[in-house]
């Protein structure tokens, strides 16, 4: 199994988050995009056991891990990850049906999408049920400015790997949201820097 101390530090934090926008009295669907190690959607999985979760990462090695975690924890309610590249077209996603999806979690993936951002809420707004929500958690610029220091040093090294790659500003992804049916419903503040972005499909007329 792979380990990341980040996703360890955050995981209970984000899903004191993620429990209230989770309807604990009826069955639920949520996918997971770039799940990583497998930390937080078995972390997930234990504490909303009426949700099955759908885990997803473009990495064979994170398949791996992924499944690992599961057989280590014994959860029930978590399906074999799929292999799912964002920056394609979200009809390509493995076969994820229109409105398919109750909740939708993406977790520090944003500041590493070299392209395909705009694709990705487009696949969000997709795949969400009227009135479903999407959490994106990480680093974020606010109106074209990145603070504190260690966020402008993440940015500086983020860009010394990848020029495409860069922390996104928040009003950057409500454009790209609107158009998709989405709207940004609730922006929080997080430990180290970070902050918790709901988006909510909006509901059918």
């Amino acid at each position: 199994m792979l380990v990341s101390p980040v996703a360890e530090r955050n995981k209970e934090l984000i899903l004191e988050v993620l429990a209230d926008y989770v309807d604990n009295t009826s069955q639920t669907f949520g996918l997971e995009l770039a799940s990583g190690t497998g930390q937080h959607v078995v972390h997930f999985a234990q504490a909303l056991p009426n949700v099955t979760w759908q885990p997803s990462e473009i990495s064979p090695s994170a398949h791996e891990s992924i499944s690992a975690y599961v057989r280590a924890t014994k959860v029930q309610n978590v399906k074999k990850p799929l292999a799912i590249d964002v920056s394609q077209p979200w009809n390509q996603w493995a076969g994820l049906s229109q409105g398919c999806c109750n909740v939708i979690v993406i977790i520090n993936l944003l500041h590493f999408l070299a392209q395909g951002l705009e694709g990705l809420f487009q696949g969000v707004g997709q795949l969400l049920k009227p009135g479903g929500v999407c959490l994106i958690y990480g680093p974020f610029a606010i109106n074209g400015i990145i603070s504190p220091e260690c966020n402008v040093e993440l940015e500086e090294k983020l860009q010394e790997r990848n020029p495409a790659w860069g922390l996104r500003d928040v009003e950057e992804l409500r454009q790209l949201a609107t158009p998709n049916a989405l709207r940004l419903e609730r922006m929080l503040e997080m430990p180290e820097y970070t902050k918790c972005l709901i988006f909510r499909r909006r509901e059918l007329a």
